[in-house]
């Protein structure tokens, strides 16, 4: 009879992590989004929401809860909930070699979102934004998804 290497159940189980490290699929088949111009065509096309809003430390996503992000190719942006309305104005470009989205609201609540947000990733249907403050170096995060 032969014997059984004690080696062997080491291997196989290695070769099943393996095979299964191997088989596991990236889940992000969408291209990234790094102009300007990839921006603006992403944002312009079809509604978005916030999925995330990191201010002064404190997560405020859920304030702009149920709303609607449309930004107009003409540089309007009109965010909706129900029978409310707030518009503003929005850009893609370049400044200090960053991509950014430049967002203007005048209302109140909107206000905090009013900034010039720096691209940390995007596809065309998830944008990752950053902002540092100028003043006391703090940085906020915003998150929008595609509905």
């Amino acid at each position: 009879m032969k014997k059984i290497n004690k080696k062997h159940p080491f291997i196989f189980i290695s070769l099943f992590i393996l095979s299964v490290l191997v088989s596991c699929k990236k889940n992000d088949d969408q291209p990234n989004v790094n102009t300007a111009t990839q921006v603006s065509a992403a944002v312009s096309s079809g509604s978005w929401k916030v999925t995330y809003f990191l201010d002064h430390d404190t997560d405020e996503t859920s304030d702009f809860g149920g709303y609607a992000f449309t930004f107009a190719a003409s540089g309007t942006v009109t965010a909706t909930k129900g029978s409310s309305t707030v518009t503003g104005d929005w850009s893609a470009g370049n400044d200090d070699s960053k991509v950014k989205l430049v967002l203007d609201f005048d209302d109140a609540l909107f206000e905090e979102l009013a900034e010039d947000w720096e691209l940390i990733k995007a596809t065309a249907t998830h944008i990752e934004l950053m902002h540092k403050s100028g003043g006391d170096g703090h940085i906020d995060y915003l998150t929008f998804e595609k509905i």
